[in-house]
């Protein structure tokens, strides 16, 4: 039987930015979901097997907002005002935006290594990936995301 993460793309990049930003302990959150014990994993196993995936992943499974696979989360706007309200669609419209960029499909698996390779050397200016913020959080998550790519990489971590 194997193991698989499946995972969202946007899930896989937050833990990177995660990591490149100093978090590598998560404890468990107030909603519910597994994003703890996906990216504990994640980040003690670069082999850890990853199936792409568009629908609620391994994260979400578990929330309380997942509601029979859709999630009844609202985000804040005030900083995307742009940005479609409900989590599930805003999820989807950077999930998508991901896949292209990273030339990744749902169904497609992936270690943990090979995804971040594949984020390092097709990432690019990620600021077109989140349009809708209206300050400097793009910039501030790609640079996170780079330092957490490069610790993530790095012989002996």
């Amino acid at each position: 039987m194997e193991n698989v993460v499946h995972i969202r793309p946007l899930h896989f990049v937050d833990i990177l930015c995660d990591y490149g930003a100093g978090k590598d302990i998560y404890a468990p959150h107030p909603y519910g979901h597994a994003l703890h014990l996906v990216a504990g994993r994640i980040l003690s196993d670069k082999d850890t097997l990853l199936e792409i995936t568009l629908e609620p992943d391994d994260v979400c499974r578990p929330c309380l907002h997942n509601r029979g696979g859709d999630c009844d989360n609202v985000i804040d706007t005030s900083f995307r005002p742009a940005a479609p309200p409900r989590m599930r669609d805003w999820d989807l419209l950077i999930n998508r935006r991901w896949c292209k960029r990273l030339d990744i499909a749902e169904g497609e698996r992936y270690t943990a290594r090979v995804l971040c390779e594949r984020l390092r050397d097709r990432a690019g200016d990620i600021r077109d990936i989140f349009p809708e913020f209206i300050d400097d959080r793009a910039a501030a998550k790609a640079e996170n995301m780079r330092a957490g790519i490069r610790k993530f990489l790095e012989p002996g971590e």
